[in-house]
C-alpha cells in the first residue's frame, strides 16, 4: 500500500523489505500490492444465444480477455468454447449454462449470480441495495449442468478461477451467488468412497476393494487413507511430516460389478493401509467432469459462497486447490448466513481437495445436505459449522481424510476454536451426523466444541420444530442423530465432546484444565430426557479415541481397537454406556474418568426431588421430524420427488402432497415418491412432511411452488 508524504526513514523501509521477504505472496497479505488498474467497458448481451456467437453480444463481438460482462434479465447464454482469454468478471443477471454435448473451459476472475443491473465486483458482499428477490420470477442461474442432466461422462467442464489486476485480492477470485441459483452436476459416480477389500502391503500397485466402481476410470486421481496413527506429540501437531494418505492415479479398474474390483496405480505404495475385519481403510476417487479449481495453487486462489435466498445444489463436481489460507470467510464451499432459506438445497459427491482454508463451510444455515462427499487435505478444520446456530443439517457418508492444522482466523465468530484441524467440527449438535468417516485429521475426528467466552453468549436463536426461532443454550441441545461414525489414525483426538483442547505450542496442564472443564460442565447440564445419544460409533489407531468433558452422554455402542486408551479423562457423571468393545489398546481402556461434583441447586434435594439424581436411560424422543426435498425433476409425464427425513428415532411415514413416499435407505434416511407431473408451464405446490413411530407429525413442512418446463399451453 503506498505512503503518504514524501520523505520514509530507511529504518521503515528495512523493516517493510524485512516483512515482505518473510511473507512473500501470502494470502495474509492481502491486497497490499493491489494497484488500481481502470475497468475495461461493460460487455453485455443483446439476446439470447450462444457465447461463440457475436450475435449474443451488444456490439456483436464476443467478449474478450479482459472484458466485464453481464447477461441480462431474461437472456439465455450457453458457453460452448474452450477459451484461454481470462475474462475479467460476469454478472449473471440472466442465466449461463455450460454446454453439454462438449468440452468447455472457461477462464475468469470473478462470477456473480445476482439480480439486477449492478455488475459490481465485490467477490464476498451481494449488492445492499438490492430488493428481496421476488419468488414468482425466475432467479438468475449459473448452470453447469443439471440434478437431472448432467454434464455428460465424456465431456468436461471446468472453471478455472485467476486473480486479476484490479480485482481485491482478499475476495477474488470467486464465484458468488446472491439470491439466484447455482448448479454444477457432473457424472454420477456410483460409489465416491469405497472400503479396502484386502490389506494392501507396501511396494504394491494394485488394491482391490468391494462394490460397484461405475464411473471410476483410468486417468482417474484416488487417495488411499493412512490406517497408522502416529505418535501424538503434545506440542506440535505431526501430520505434517507423517501423514500416511497416499494419493495415486489409477492406470485401470478392473471388474466394476458388485463383487468388486481390482485398481491398479500409476507407482508402489509408500506405505501400508490395514484391512481386516471389520476395520478398514478407505479408497476414494477424487476426481469429476465439472471442476473449480484456482489458476495459480501457490499464489492468489479462489472461493465459492452461497448467500441467503439463492437456490441450487452440487453434485459430482470437483473443487481443487481452493480456500485462501488464514482469510475469514474465504472457504472452497461456503453457504454464508442462508437460515432456512436454502432448505432442499445439497452437496452430493463431491470432491474438495487441497484446500487452504477449510472445505466446505455451514455458516447460519439449516437444512443443507451434505451427503457422500470427499474432502482431502484442507488447512484447518474440513466439514466445518461455524457459529453455533446451525442446526437441522444432514451430514450422511461423507470422507474425511488429512486435515492439517491451521490457525484461528482474524475476526472469527467463536473466540475459543483454534482451528487446529477436525474432520467434522461444530458448535451445535442438533444435526444429523451418521456414517461418516474421519482419517488423519490432526486434532480431531470429530469434535463438539462449545463454551461461553467473553464475546460469546452460548444462548442462541434455535430454530424450532414450528419454524419459529427460541433461545436456547446451545451448549445441552442433544444430536438429531449421530449414529454409525468412525474415524482411524488420529494422532490425538477420535471423538471430542465438549472437552479439553490442546493448548496450542505447550503442553496440557490437567490440574488446571480440568478445573476449568468442570466449572463449564456444571454451567451447562444437558436435560435428563435428552442427552448426547451416541450410537455404533468406531475409532481405530487413535490417540485418544473419546473424549468427554460434558454431562448427559448415552453412549450405545463405541467399539474401540488398536488405540492408546479407550475413554480418556472423561467427566462421567450422568453417564450411561452399552455395547463397549475395548481391542488392543496400549493403555487403559478408561483412562481418569472424571466428576464434576452434584450442582450446588440439587444438593438438598434429595433422590425423591432432585432430578439430578435421575439416570439416563436413553434418548427421549420428543421432536417431530425433519424432512428435506432434494430433488424434483419429470420423467415423461410423472413428477418425481426425492428427499431425506432426519429424526431421532424411527419415522413412520413420508407422504409428499398426501401421497406415501417410499423408503429407499433406512427408515426414510432417504426416499421417492411419484406425483402427476403438470402441465407445461404451469406450477403445482409441493408439500412434504413425516411422521414418527410414536406419532408425532412434522409441524413445518418443507413447502415450494414447482413450474413444469415447457410454455403455457
Amino acid at each position: 500500500m503506498p505512503f503518504r508524504g514524501s520523505v520514509v526513514s530507511a529504518a521503515l523501509l528495512l523493516a517493510l523489505t524485512v516483512t515482505l521477504l518473510k511473507t512473500g505472496p501470502s494470502q495474509s497479505a492481502v491486497g497490499a500490492d493491489t494497484k488500481p488498474v481502470p475497468a475495461a467497458p461493460l460487455v453485455r448481451t443483446a439476446a439470447s444465444g450462444a457465447w461463440s456467437d457475436g450475435k449474443t453480444w451488444e456490439g456483436g463481438k464476443v467478449p474478450e480477455a479482459g472484458a466485464r460482462v453481464q447477461i441480462r434479465t431474461g437472456h439465455a447464454v450457453t458457453f460452448d468454447v474452450k477459451a484461454d482469454a481470462v475474462i475479467r468478471s460476469i454478472h449473471v443477471a440472466g442465466t449461463l449454462t455450460f454446454a453439454r454435448d462438449r468440452d468447455t473451459t472457461l477462464n475468469v476472475g470473478l462470477i456473480k449470480v445476482q439480480p439486477g443491473d449492478d455488475a459490481s465486483e465485490d467477490g464476498f458482499d451481494c449488492d445492499a441495495h438490492a430488493p428481496n428477490p421476488d419468488p414468482s420470477k425466475p432467479k438468475p442461474a449459473l448452470e453447469v449442468g443439471t440434478a437431472a442432466e448432467p454434464i455428460p461422462a465424456k465431456f468436461k467442464a471446468t472453471i478455472r478461477l485467476h486473480h486479476v489486476d484490479g480485482l481485491d485480492k482478499e475476495t477474488c477470485p470467486a464465484i458468488i451467488c446472491c439470491a439466484g441459483r447455482m448448479d454444477l452436476h457432473g457424472a454420477p459416480l456410483a460409489h465416491t468412497w469405497v472400503k479396502l477389500a484386502t490389506h494392501a502391503k507396501a511396494g504394491e500397485n494394485t488394491v482391490t476393494v468391494p462394490g460397484d466402481l461405475s464411473g471410476w476410470r483410468a486417468g482417474d486421481r484416488v487417495i488411499l487413507t493412512g490406517t497408522f496413527h502416529p505418535d501424538g506429540n503434545e506440542k506440535t501437531p505431526t501430520l505434517t511430516t507423517t501423514a500416511q494418505t497416499e494419493e495415486r492415479v489409477l492406470v485401470s479398474v478392473r471388474g466394476r460389478e458388485e463383487r468388486g474390483a481390482t485398481l491398479k496405480l500409476d507407482k508402489p505404495l509408500a506405505f501400508e493401509h490395514y484391512a481386516e475385519g471389520e476395520f478398514r481403510g478407505e479408497v476414494a476417487n477424487l476426481s469429476r467432469n465439472v471442476v473449480v479449481e484456482s489458476a495459480d495453487p501457490n499464489g492468489v486462489r479462489g472461493h465459492t459462497m452461497y448467500h441467503k435466498h439463492s437456490a441450487g445444489s452440487i453434485s459430482y463436481a470437483e473443487f481443487r486447490h481452493l480456500g485462501k489460507r488464514d482469510v475469514l470467510g474465504k472457504y472452497a464451499i461456503h453457504f454464508h448466513l442462508c437460515r432456512d432459506t436454502m432448505r432442499g438445497s445439497s452437496v452430493v459427491g463431491a470432491s474438495i481437495w487441497d484446500s487452504h482454508n477449510r472445505w466446505l463451510t455451514i455458516h447460519g444455515t439449516e437444512s443443507l445436505v451434505v451427503r457422500d462427499c470427499v474432502g482431502y487435505k484442507s488447512v484447518g478444520h474440513g466439514f466445518f459449522l461455524e457459529d453455533g446456530t446451525e442446526t437441522h443439517n444432514v451430514l450422511d457418508n461423507n470422507l474425511a481424510a488429512l486435515v492439517l492444522p491451521g490457525k484461528p482466523l482474524p475476526k472469527q465468530m467463536l473466540s475459543f476454536d483454534d482451528n487446529m484441524g477436525a474432520g467434522f467440527w461444530w458448535a451445535n449438535c442438533k444435526n444429523s451426523f451418521t456414517r461418516n468417516v474421519a482419517a488423519e485429521c490432526s486434532e480431531y475426528g470429530f469434535a463438539f466444541e462449545c463454551r461461553r467466552a467473553a464475546d460469546f453468549d452460548p444462548v442462541q436463536p434455535v430454530l424450532q420444530a414450528d419454524g419459529s426461532r427460541k433461545k436456547q443454550d446451545i451448549r445441552t441441545l442433544p444430536f438429531i442423530r449421530f449414529e454409525d461414525n468412525e474415524c482411524h489414525a488420529m494422532p490425538f483426538f477420535g471423538m471430542n465432546l465438549r472437552g479439553l483442547t490442546r493448548p496450542v505450542g505447550k503442553i496440557m496442564q490437567f490440574a488446571e484444565q480440568n478445573k476449568a472443564l468442570a466449572k463449564e460442565a456444571m454451567e451447562a447440564i444437558p436435560d435428563v430426557d435428552h442427552p448426547f445419544h451416541i450410537t455404533r460409533l468406531k475409532v481405530w489407531d487413535t490417540r485418544w479415541p473419546f473424549h468427554a468433558g460434558t454431562t448427559g452422554v448415552y453412549i450405545d455402542g463405541l467399539n474401540v481397537y488398536r488405540s492408546t486408551y479407550g475413554m480418556w479423562r472423561s467427566v462421567t457423571d450422568r453417564h450411561s454406556y452399552r455395547n463397549l468393545k475395548f481391542s488392543e489398546t496400549s493403555n487403559r481402556d478408561i483412562h481418569m474418568p472424571l466428576s464434576i461434583g452434584m450442582p450446588e441447586e440439587e444438593v438438598n434435594k434429595g433422590p425423591a426431588q432432585g432430578a439430578y439424581y435421575t439416570g439416563i436411560g436413553g434418548m427421549l424422543d420428543d421432536q417431530p421430524p425433519h424432512t428435506v426435498v432434494t430433488d424434483v425433476h419429470p420423467e415423461g409425464n410423472l413428477l418425481i420427488v426425492r428427499g431425506v427425513t432426519a429424526d431421532s428415532g424411527p419415522v413412520k411415514r413420508v407422504t409428499v402432497n398426501g401421497r406415501r413416499a417410499y423408503s429407499l435407505r433406512g427408515e426414510f434416511a432417504e426416499w421417492e415418491t411419484v406425483l402427476e407431473l403438470p402441465a407445461p408451464g404451469k406450477s403445482v405446490t409441493i408439500s412434504a412432511a413425516a411422521e414418527d413411530a410414536g406419532g408425532r407429525a412434522e409441524r413445518n413442512p418443507h413447502k415450494f411452488e414447482y413450474r413444469s418446463p415447457g410454455a403455457d399451453r
